[in-house]
C-alpha cells in the first residue's frame, strides 16, 4: 500500500508562516513563537510582504521567494490575499496549506465566493488545505505546534478534532492540567477541503493514536465522514460530541461553520452505524477521555462499586441503571470473604459499603476480591474524606491495585482540599480519577457502549433467503412520467405501482372520478370497501374528512362518495381532488398500526424511519432512523431499539407481529431508497402487521429530479450494494456462475470458502498455510466499505446451495489513486478460466471508480498468478526487499 496522504501534513521537513509580524498580538506571530518554542527541528521560514525582517529574522516576501522547498505552508493573512498565496504554494511545490484565516462563508456570499476562489486555487495548484477559519493543529510526535493557541501539549495517546478552535483550545488546557497527552490536535474550521473523513482516515492507521475524540457543528461530504469514521471506529475508540442538537443551537452550529447541519436524530443513527460512541457534551467527553487515555480494554459491563459511605454508593448505583448497565453480583467466594473481612454491619452486596471507618487495608483488601472475581469486570472506588479517612494512603492502595490487573479501575475522591493530595497520586500513575460518581459511571458506560459497538460490529447477517427480485425499471417508468407531467408528489395508483415493483405488500385499489365508477370499482373488488380522498395537497386524510370505512353495498358507497367531496371541499377548499381512490377493507386480525417511511437529510441524504403509526405516531414521539442500506442485522436492530419493539411482541390478547416480514420490509424499503435517487420522502403509514405478515394500506411519495451526469448511489451517505455491477459467466466446463459484489450476508459462503481451500492455496494466497477466519476477519472481509473497496465472489448455483468458486478483491490505497488487489480461486475450479473473469471485472469497477493504477505482490513460486496477470498486462519486477515475492502493477487510465 502507498503511504499515507498527509503524512507531509503532519510530519512536515519544513515549514513556512506567511504572515508573521513583529506585532504581540498578532496571529502569524503566535505561530511562529508556538513553532519555536515547541520545538520543531525542520526547517522554519517567515514570509511577509511587507518586511524584510521579522522577530529577529529574515522574512521573505513571498512563499515564491522561499530559499528552498517547504511541506507545509501556514497562511494567517487577510482573506482576500488567501487564492493568491495558495497559487504561489502550487508553484513551488507545496503539498499542504493551514489557513487559519476568517472572513470567508461564515460572513455571508461575498465571504463564500472568496472560499470558493480560494478552493478552486487550492485544486487547480494541487495543493490540500486545511481550515479556513480554523485554529490550526499540533502534533506531538513532530513537535509540531502550527496553531495560534497559547496553550501547547504533551505527547500522549489521545486525538482530537475539532470544528470548534476555541473547544480546541479548552481541551488542550484541560488535557494539561490533567496531565493527559494529546498525539495529535487538529482544528478543522470550514473544513472547506480536508475534511473530517481525510483526518480520520490517517488517524485510523496511526500509531500513535489509541482513541480519538470528535466535536462536530456540521457535516458538509457525509460520504467520505461516514467511511473515515467507521475506518476508524473498527479500530480504536471514537467518541463524538454534536452541538446543534436543537433548532437553535443548529442555526447558531451553521452559522458559525457554514457547514450543513442535518437532524439531529440523523446524525446518531450515522454514528451508531459508523460504531462510534456519542457523549452529550463536553463534560461528558472530558471524563470519557479521562478512562480511554488511562486504559479501554474491558469484557464486560459488570461494574463493582466499593465505598465508604451508602449514600455516595446509591448515587452511583442509581446512575449505573439510567444508562443499562449491569451491576456485577457479589456472590459465591467473593461474598464469603468479604464477609470475614467486614464488620457485621457493613454492606456486603453492591454497591459495597465498607463504612466511615474504613482503612487503607479495608479498601485494598476489597479491590483484590473484586478484581480477582471473573463475574466482576470493572471497579470504582468511592472515597468521601470523614474524620478517620486517610485519603493518600486509599489512593497509592488504589494505585497499586490498578497496576496489577488489566481490568478498569476507576476512582472517585469526593470533596477538595481534603482530597487534593489523594487526586495528585492518582493523576501521577495514570488512574482514571472523578469528582462525583456520576461522571465516573458516564464514563465507564462510554467505555462499555465502544465495547458493546465492536462487539455489534462481529455479528454477521444470516444468508439472504430467495426472494422475487425487484422490478426497478418500472418503478423508474412510473416516476419519470410523473416527473414530465409537471409533478412531484404520485398519485396513489402510482405509488402503490412502485411499492409492488419492489414486492412491498399492499392494497389493491382503483381510481374512480364519480359515484357510479366508485360503485363498479366496489363491485369488482368485493365488498366491504374503503373510499380516500386522492389530492396532492392532503397528507392528513382524515383530518378533512376524506376517509371511509367499511362500506358494504351500493348505496352507502354513493351516499360515502358524495359526503365525502362534500366535507372535503368544505374543510379544505383550495385542494386539488384527483380521483377517490375505492380499496378492499383490510380484514386483518390482531394487527398494529406502524409506520415506514423515509426522509431526506439536508448532512446525510436518504433515512429510513420506522415506528408506531396510524393516530399513535404523535402518542409515541419520534420513530427509530436508520441510514440505508441495511442488511437482516441492521433491519432486526432496528425494530429492537424502536419505541413499538414491546407492542410488536406478545401483548395482552394479541400474537407477536411476523418480526420477519417487518424485517423484509425493511430491507425492501432500503432497496427502493438506494435504486431511486428520484425519491425525496416516502410515507407508508399505516403499515399494518401481525402474526399473517404485513401489509401498507396508504402511502405518500414525493419525488424529484436527479442532478444529471451524477455517480450512480452518490445520493447515499453510505455506499450501498452496488448490484449494477453483477454479471452472468460460464466456466470452460460449461458450467453458468454468477460474479457479483460481495455482501454482508455472504459471511457464512465466504468462511466455507477459505476452509475448504487447499494449503497451497491458502499459502499463495495469504502466504501462510494455516489460516482460519476470525469473526473479526469474516466481518472485514464481507462488511466492506464499497466508497473505497470492492471484491467480486463467483457464485454455482449448481447445488441446492450457493456457493462461492472464487473471489478478487482491491482495497484503494489512502491516497485514493491506485489499489491493492488479490485473487483467489476454489481448488475444483482451476484451469477454467474463473480467475481471469474474476479479475477482468475487477479491473473494469476500478476504472469506472477512476483509480488509476492496480498493484499487487505474487510470490514467485506462484507460476500460474504470474501467468494471469501476465496475461492482464501487468508490468513485474522483483521487490527490492524480498525476492521470493514479484511486484505487478497494472496502469488503469
Amino acid at each position: 500500500m502507498s503511504g499515507q496522504p498527509l503524512d507531509r501534513l503532519f510530519s512536515p521537513r519544513a515549514v513556512a508562516v506567511v504572515g508573521v509580524s513583529d506585532r504581540a498580538q498578532s496571529v502569524g506571530g503566535q505561530v511562529w513563537s508556538n513553532l519555536r518554542q515547541g520545538g520543531f527541528a525542520g526547517a522554519l521560514f517567515a514570509v511577509n510582504a511587507k518586511h524584510p525582517q521579522v522577530r529577529g529574522v529574515r522574512a521573505y516576501a513571498s512563499v515564491a521567494a522561499l530559499p528552498q522547498s517547504v511541506d507545509l505552508v501556514v497562511v494567517a493573512v487577510p482573506a482576500a490575499e488567501v487564492p493568491g498565496v495558495l497559487r504561489q504554494c502550487g508553484e513551488r511545490g507545496v503539498r499542504f496549506a493551514v489557513v487559519l484565516s476568517a472572513g470567508f462563508a461564515e460572513v455571508g456570499p461575498a465571504g463564500a465566493q472568496l472560499l470558493r476562489d480560494a478552493l478552486t486555487q487550492a485544486r487547480a495548484s494541487g495543493v490540500r488545505m486545511l481550515g479556513p477559519n480554523c485554529l490550526g493543529l499540533m502534533r506531538a510526535s513532530s513537535a509540531l505546534n502550527a496553531s495560534f493557541g497559547r496553550a501547547g501539549t504533551h505527547p500522549g495517546k489521545l486525538a482530537l478534532i475539532s470544528q470548534s478552535g476555541a473547544i480546541c483550545s479548552a481541551v488542550v488546557d484541560w488535557a494539561q492540567a490533567r496531565g493527559i497527552g494529546l498525539s495529535t490536535v487538529v482544528s478543522m474550521g470550514a473544513a472547506a477541503d480536508l475534511g473530517f473523513g481525510d483526518v480520520l482516515d490517517y488517524l485510523a492507521l496511526d500509531p500513535e493514536t489509541d482513541a480519538i475524540l470528535l466535536y462536530v457543528e456540521g457535516i458538509e461530504h457525509a460520504r467520505p465522514f461516514m467511511s473515515g469514521l467507521r475506518a476508524a471506529a473498527r479500530m480504536k475508540p471514537v467518541l463524538v460530541v454534536k452541538a446543534g442538537r436543537h433548532e437553535a443551537a443548529a442555526r447558531a452550529a451553521a452559522s458559525h461553520t457554514g457547514a450543513v447541519v442535518g437532524d439531529d436524530a440523523v446524525f446518531g443513527s450515522a454514528l451508531r452505524r459508523a460504531g462510534a460512541v456519542r457523549v452529550p457534551g463536553l463534560e461528558a467527553l472530558f471524563s470519557a477521555a479521562e478512562i480511554l487515555a488511562r486504559a479501554h480494554h474491558i469484557a464486560g459491563d459488570r461494574l463493582a462499586i466499593v465505598t465508604n459511605a451508602g449514600g455516595v454508593g446509591v448515587l452511583a448505583v442509581d446512575r449505573a441503571l439510567d444508562l443499562g448497565l449491569q451491576l456485577a453480583a457479589i456472590e459465591g467466594e467473593t461474598r464469603k470473604q468479604l464477609e470475614a473481612l467486614l464488620p457485621p454491619h457493613a454492606a456486603k452486596h453492591n454497591p459495597i459499603d465498607l463504612l466511615g471507618d474504613a482503612a487503607p487495608e479495608r479498601y485494598r483488601h476489597a479491590m483484590e476480591l473484586c478484581l480477582r472475581d471473573a463475574k466482576i469486570d470493572a471497579v470504582l472506588v468511592l472515597v468521601t474524606p470523614q474524620t478517620m479517612t486517610r485519603c493518600e494512603e486509599i489512593a497509592n492502595e488504589v494505585v497499586a491495585c490498578a497496576q496489577r490487573t488489566r481490568k478498569p479501575v476507576l476512582a472517585c475522591f469526593m470533596g477538595g482540599l481534603q482530597v487534593e493530595a489523594a487526586r495528585a497520586e492518582l493523576l501521577a500513575h495514570r488512574v482514571p480519577s472523578f469528582d462525583s460518581p456520576e461522571e465516573a459511571v458516564e464514563a465507564f458506560a462510554d467505555l462499555v457502549a465502544f465495547r458493546n459497538n465492536q462487539q455489534q460490529l462481529l455479528h454477521v447477517p444470516e444468508p439472504l433467503a430467495e426472494q422475487s427480485p425487484s422490478n426497478v425499471e418500472a418503478a423508474r417508468a412510473v416516476i419519470a412520467a410523473a416527473l414530465n407531467s409537471g409533478r412531484k408528489l404520485l398519485s396513489q395508483l402510482e405509488a402503490r405501482a412502485v411499492l409492488r415493483a419492489f414486492g412491498i405488500p399492499c392494497l389493491e385499489g382503483r381510481s374512480a372520478g364519480s359515484a357510479d365508477a366508485a360503485v363498479a370499482a366496489a363491485d369488482a373488488l368485493g365488498y366491504p370497501v374503503a373510499l380516500k380522498i386522492d389530492s396532492p395537497d392532503i397528507s392528513h386524510k382524515t383530518e378533512v374528512g376524506g376517509v371511509r370505512l367499511s362500506l358494504h353495498d351500493a348505496a352507502q358507497v354513493r351516499a360515502a362518495h358524495a359526503q365525502m367531496l362534500h366535507d372535503v371541499h368544505e374543510r379544505a377548499p383550495n385542494a386539488a381532488v384527483r380521483d377517490v381512490l375505492v380499496e378492499p377493507m383490510a380484514a386483518k386480525s390482531q394487527a398494529r398500526e406502524l409506520l415506514v417511511g423515509t426522509v431526506r437529510d439536508a448532512a446525510f441524504g436518504p433515512a429510513i424511519a420506522f415506528g408506531p403509526g396510524g393516530t399513535l405516531v404523535e402518542l409515541f414521539g419520534g420513530p427509530e432512523i436508520a441510514l440505508p442500506p441495511l442488511n437482516t442485522e441492521l433491519a432486526r436492530a432496528m425494530l429492537a431499539r424502536s419505541r413499538a419493539a414491546r407492542w410488536l411482541g406478545a401483548y395482552r390478547d394479541l400474537a407477536p407481529v411476523d418480526s420477519e416480514a417487518l424485517v423484509r420490509l425493511l430491507m425492501r424499503v432500503s432497496e427502493l431508497v438506494c435504486e431511486l435517487p428520484e425519491l425525496v420522502e416516502l410515507d407508508l403509514n399505516p403499515v399494518l402487521a401481525g402474526p399473517w405478515g404485513v401489509l401498507a394500506l396508504d402511502a405518500r411519495i414525493v419525488v424529484g429530479k436527479v442532478t444529471a451526469g451524477a455517480a450512480p448511489y452518490s445520493h447515499l451517505a453510505i455506499a450501498p450494494y452496488p448490484r449494477h455491477l453483477e454479471r452472468q459467466a460460464h466456466l470452460r466446463s460449461g458450467q453458468a456462475v454468477t460474479l457479483r459484489p460481495i455482501r454482508p450476508e455472504d459471511a457464512r459462503m465466504e468462511e466455507h470458502f477459505v476452509r475448504d481451500l487447499s494449503p497451497q492455496a491458502k499459502y499463495f494466497r495469504f502466504m501462510q498455510a494455516l489460516v482460519e477466519l476470525t469473526p473479526q476477519m469474516l466481518v472485514r472481509f464481507t462488511q466492506i466499505d464499497y466508497d473505497r473497496e470492492l471484491a467480486f465472489i463467483a457464485v454455482s448455483q449448481a447445488q441446492q446451495q450457493p456457493r462461492e468458486l472464487g473471489v478478487a478483491r482491491y482495497v484503494a490505497d489512502p491516497d485514493g489513486q491506485g489499489c491493492e488487489f488479490a485473487v483467489v480461486v476454489a481448488d475444483a475450479v482451476r484451469h477454467q478460466g474463473l480467475g481471469t473473469q474474476l479479475m477482468a471485472a475487477l479491473i473494469d469497477a476500478a476504472k469506472a471508480r477512476g483509480l488509476q493504477q492496480m498493484h499487487g505482490e505474487v510470490l514467485v513460486e506462484n507460476t500460474a498468478m504470474l501467468a494471469l496477470v501476465r496475461r492482464l498486462g501487468f508490468a513485474m519486477v522483483t521487490h527490492p526487499e524480498d525476492r521470493t515475492l514479484m511486484q505487478v502493477t497494472l496502469a488503469l487510465s
